[in-house]
């Protein structure tokens, strides 16, 4: 299996994913109250931690490996694309995450993971049509 489909099947887990999250699981955290959002919640984050960690840090390992191979516009702004996502990942949502296991969920905070990751969604998106476009041209 060559680098390439493999950047390719990891960035077409994301967008799956991503579009998954943003369509139905976060919309749905508003529907639990208080209490049973945060019990629901730290079992959803221990589980979806089981997919999310190696596909960002696969595509992370890919996207600096792949840029040490091959310089050139696709490995340079998919990882710039992959970094600005770890950022927003670790900066943004880590946190609004915390606020409800801890039991002291921020304002809206539903509201929030929904509208927010309209970013993520639209950065992976576009990095698995840049990938696909990649592959295809390759």
């Amino acid at each position: 299996m060559t680098l390439e489909i493999l950047r390719l099947l990891i960035d077409f887990g994301f967008v799956v994913l991503i579009w998954a999250v943003q369509l139905v699981i976060y919309p749905s955290f508003a529907y639990y109250s208080k209490s049973d959002l945060v019990k629901w919640h730290r079992s959803y984050t221990k589980r979806v931690t089981y997919i999310v960690l190696p596909l960002m840090f696969s595509q992370l390992a890919f996207g600096i490996f792949h840029l040490w191979q091959i310089r050139d516009w696709y490995t340079i702004i998919s990882l710039l694309l992959i970094l600005i996502l770890w950022i927003l990942t670790f900066r943004v949502f880590v946190p609004l995450h915390f606020s409800i296991d801890g039991n002291n969920p921020v304002e809206n905070v539903c509201k929030k993971l929904v509208t927010k990751n309209w970013a993520r969604t639209a950065l992976w998106t576009l990095l698995f049509l840049i990938t696909l476009i990649y592959f295809l041209q390759n």
